[in-house]
C-alpha cells in the first residue's frame, strides 16, 4: 500500500496530498477533517444565463447587508427564470404529468456581502445532469461586473408526485437543457 505524503500549513488551513496523478491541493472545511479539492472560483463567463435583482430594504439585517436566508430565494427565482429561458414550462408539467423537482441539497458560500439597494445578477448553469438529478451551479456578481460575491449549488431530483420517488428525467426535458448550453451528463 502506498502511503500519501501530507504537508499541512496552519496559516492557510490547506493540505497537499500526493494522489495517483500527482499533487492535489485541498482545503480543510472543519475540524472534522472534511477535505475538498481546491477549485478556482467560477468566472462570469462560465454562466450562460443571468437574472437581475436588487437588494430591497426588507432583505437586509441591522448591518444593512442582505440577510443570509434570502440567497436561496434568489437562487430559486433565478433557476425558475432559467426554465423560462430554455422554454421549459415546469408549472404545466407538474400539473399535467404529476412530475416535479424536489430540492435535495442547497449550498451557499458567501465571499462578500450584498448591501442595501445593490443591483446584482445571479448566474445559472447546469453543472451536471444524472439519470434523475440535476445540479445547478450558481454565482452572484454585482450587476455588469466580474467580481464574484457568492457561489452556490442546488441539486434537484425529478420525482413522481404520487409516489414521491425519483424518476428518470424525460428526454424532452434533457433536450431543452442541451439546446441552451452544453453540460456534463452522467
Amino acid at each position: 500500500m502506498t502511503r500519501k505524503r501530507r504537508r499541512w500549513t496552519q496559516e492557510s488551513r490547506s493540505l497537499r496530498l500526493q494522489g495517483r496523478s500527482g499533487p492535489l491541493d485541498c482545503r480543510i472545511l472543519s475540524p472534522a477533517f472534511r477535505i475538498l479539492p481546491v477549485t478556482s472560483p467560477p468566472a462570469r463567463s462560465d454562466f450562460p444565463f443571468f437574472f437581475p435583482f436588487r437588494v430591497r430594504y426588507s432583505e437586509i439585517d441591522g448591518q444593512r447587508v442582505a440577510y443570509n436566508a434570502h440567497y436561496l430565494t434568489w437562487f430559486d427565482t433565478a433557476i425558475f427564470e432559467f426554465y423560462r429561458a430554455i422554454g421549459y414550462d415546469q408549472t404545466r408539467e407538474a400539473e399535467d404529468l404529476q412530475e416535479d423537482w424536489h430540492v435535495v441539497r442547497a449550498l451557499v458560500e458567501y465571499r462578500a456581502p450584498l448591501l442595501y439597494d445593490q443591483a446584482f445578477e445571479v448566474g445559472v448553469r447546469v453543472a451536471r445532469m444524472g439519470r434523475s438529478s440535476l445540479t445547478y451551479a450558481l454565482a452572484i456578481f454585482p450587476l455588469g461586473e466580474d467580481r464574484l460575491l457568492t457561489t452556490g449549488e442546488v441539486v434537484q431530483v425529478y420525482t413522481d408526485q404520487k409516489s414521491h420517488r425519483a424518476t428518470a428525467i424525460p428526454e424532452r426535458v434533457r433536450n431543452l437543457y442541451r439546446a441552451f448550453a452544453p453540460f456534463p451528463e452522467g
